[in-house]
């Protein structure tokens, strides 16, 4: 079975790694996540009216429940780092977001539409990007994969 793709835009906050948190905390609240949902989320696919609540304790106690598959969902990316590694979430490069959306500045309509970030992103890992909107950062986007 391969990694399964998961995305999200949240509400922009200067602290990325609080509105990681956050996030998570949402997801987790909701239930929708791997195994309280098989497959609760799908590339180009936001979570919807789909929330069956928490099936677990704590995030930790869903994740040791997902075992090798993960939770298939940002509950997996517990931080915020510079560079690409398992559980993290790394800004996608300036470079980068010129190449994909031919400005460092994109916005929602832009993301929705170019779904190939997916492409340098390893299974169990993630990436962000500041979403704009007026040209003023209005969402952060996170994309990964799950780890199996």
């Amino acid at each position: 079975m391969g990694g399964e793709p998961w995305d999200y835009f949240t509400p922009y906050q200067e602290d990325i790694n609080a509105a990681l948190q956050e996030l998570r905390q949402r997801e987790f609240k909701a239930g929708r996540y791997n195994p309280a949902m098989p497959f609760p989320h799908h590339a180009g696919i936001q979570p919807k009216a789909a929330a069956p609540g928490a099936q677990h304790a704590t995030i930790e106690e869903a994740m040791s429940d997902a075992d090798a598959d993960g939770t298939r969902s940002i509950l997996d990316i517990e931080r915020i780092g510079t560079s690409p590694d398992y559980g993290v979430a790394c800004p996608l490069a300036k470079e980068a977001l010129i190449e994909q959306f031919g400005t460092d500045k994109p916005t929602r309509e832009m993301i929705e539409k170019n779904y190939d970030i997916f492409e340098d992103i390893e299974r169990g890992q993630a990436i962000y990007i500041i979403v704009y909107k007026n040209d003023k950062p209005a969402e952060i986007f996170f994309a990964g994969y799950s780890y199996d």
